[in-house]
């Protein structure tokens, strides 16, 4: 257990360690893995917010082909709000607030794109009350196969 904590926390902090390395000595907190993945968080919000905006209503219901297993525009968006919802309420370690709905059963853009909203709205306090500790606090989740396992917060 202890060998999946440490890979688990290697995952997560890797991909931080090349804009972590770019800060100034003078710009270093105690915090700096937290700050970065707040700031991370938030620039992804906004551009699949904006994106959910701007695309065009004929496109939600868009399909890369055929295919009636692959997700339409809509559904994608649908399904980020299902598991923002989902993680996140984990990572609070309270229970989720979105359980029973499937957003990825909406069917216009404006309600698709507020379900987004209102997912991300819930994540911003997770990120906001974040600490390099806190994040690195392993927490029991369930994943959406069911099983259950032990993962950082910070992964969530």
């Amino acid at each position: 257990m202890k060998k999946f904590v440490l890979l688990a926390s290697i995952c997560v902090l890797l991909p931080a360690l090349p804009a972590w390395g770019q800060s100034s000595p003078q710009s270093s907190s105690k915090d700096a893995l937290s700050a970065w993945l707040r700031s991370s968080y938030a620039g992804r919000r906004d551009n699949l917010i904006d994106s959910a905006e701007k695309v065009p209503d004929d496109i939600y219901n868009l399909r890369p082909g055929p295919q009636k297993e692959v997700r339409t525009y809509g559904q994608i968006i649908g399904h980020l709000a299902n598991f923002n919802y989902l993680w996140c309420s984990q990572a609070k370690e309270e229970k989720n607030p979105a359980a029973g709905k499937d957003f990825e059963k909406l069917e216009t853009r404006a309600k698709l794109t507020q379900a987004l909203k209102d997912a991300f709205h819930y994540c911003d306090s997770v990120y906001a009350n974040l600490t390099d500790a806190s994040g690195l606090e392993v927490i029991q989740i369930t994943q959406e196969n069911g099983k259950e396992t032990h993962v950082p917060r910070m992964s969530c």
